[in-house]
């Protein structure tokens, strides 16, 4: 099941890739004013070069100060203000496509970890059926497995797999493979076999070192995982713990309960959705505000994790009044650790405890509910 840390986790992905995108798109900007300063090949009258190279490193620069927000002048050179503005309004609007796909998607990739789970309590199932096939082989252990049983007969296993996909009908030749490649020769899964009466605790640790070392561990499936999730680094552990938790959840009659991606997801819903749109578009004020706590450091020479960790913090500090300040900063310090610097723990949490104090003192933050008046 979700977490809140987790939906941080996946918020701070989507807003990593929307920041590169943004670095991405002024480049694009400033190519855009090369492209229009470039002599015309075509046209028959002189071109003189110098001065186009001068009307380029004067845009550029113009671009560069208006694009970091400075207020300055037009520039009385028409050609030089068409092609900053040209290149404003073109970064404007990829910018601008690039929010509203980032937007649209974040909640796709939740749900997506709703599907990979699914997938993989399907396999085992999937592998079963394969090894039944293998004459040179007897899986009667392997087919009478418990949670084989289980997931085989499991109707709400269905219904989600038809609602979420997870299916490997279609892949049943990759699934061979696996089996041939990875599964059967291993030891533990020969000696399972070999078994004529396994208790209760063999096929546990079975099917436990099936989905951990073989389904999830370093093998050619955890590398199909990989390859066909962008951010399979991170869900990987959610999916371990999802099926792990459905594992412990049988009961003596054998029956098993299918993990829901989350308690209440029409409440988790808008908290992505609120706190990606809150930091994707934080005010100029709080970027300033960040920038001037810094000391020695520039901003825009931060890592970007620790920029988005920043944002995302300052977000949710102001946009979420039932969310102690403490809770959220602790959170992003934690993301600090797992994904950024070794110094950034201590950089967030310094530049964190400030920031807070700053906003809470000016009226910026403010809290509401039980135990959280003062903050704490």
């Amino acid at each position: 099941m979700l977490n809140r840390r987790t939906l941080r986790i996946k918020i701070m992905q989507m807003l990593f890739a929307y920041e590169q995108c943004k670095e991405a798109n002024y480049l694009l900007g400033i190519d855009s004013i090369e492209t229009f300063f470039k002599p015309d090949l075509n046209s028959m009258k002189i071109q003189d070069k110098e001065m186009l190279k001068g009307q380029r490193e004067v845009a550029t620069r113009l671009f560069e100060k208006k694009f970091s927000g400075e207020d300055v002048p037009e520039s009385p050179d028409p050609r030089v203000q068409e092609s900053v503005d040209e290149a404003i309004s073109l970064v404007a609007k990829l910018n601008k496509k690039d929010y509203s796909y980032f937007r649209k998607h974040i909640l796709l990739e939740v749900e997506k970890i709703n599907g990979l789970y699914i997938s993989v309590l399907n396999l085992i199932p999937a592998l079963e059926s394969v090894a039944a096939q293998d004459k040179r082989i007897s899986a009667k252990v392997f087919s009478g497995n418990p949670f084989v049983v289980a997931l085989r007969d499991h109707s709400a296993l269905r219904k989600e797999t038809l609602r979420n996909g997870g299916s490997w009908d279609q892949r049943m030749d990759l699934v061979r493979d696996w089996w041939r490649e990875c599964v059967k020769p291993d030891k533990t899964v020969q000696d399972y076999l070999a078994m004529t009466k396994p208790e209760t605790a063999d096929h546990t640790q079975f099917i436990k070192h099936l989905v951990r070392k073989l389904i999830l561990g370093k093998t050619p499936i955890n590398a199909w995982y990989e390859e066909h999730d962008l951010w399979w680094a991170e869900d990987h552990e959610i999916i371990r713990s999802m099926t792990d938790k459905t594992l412990k959840s049988m009961d003596e009659e054998g029956a098993l309960e299918i993990q829901k991606l989350s308690l209440n997801w029409e409440e988790d819903k808008d908290f992505v959705e609120r706190l990606f749109s809150s930091a994707a578009q934080l005010d100029a004020e709080y970027h300033a505000l960040i920038a001037g706590h810094t000391k020695n450091w520039e901003v825009d020479r931060l890592p970007l994790t620790d920029r988005v960790i920043l944002h995302m913090a300052l977000a949710e500090m102001l946009a979420f009044p039932n969310i102690p300040v403490k809770v959220t900063i602790n959170e992003y310090i934690e993301l600090a650790k797992e994904y950024s610097t070794p110094k950034s723990r201590q950089f967030v949490n310094g530049i964190l405890d400030v920031l807070s104090k700053e906003l809470v003192r000016t009226g910026k933050i403010r809290k509401s509910g039980r135990g959280l008046i003062d903050n704490k």
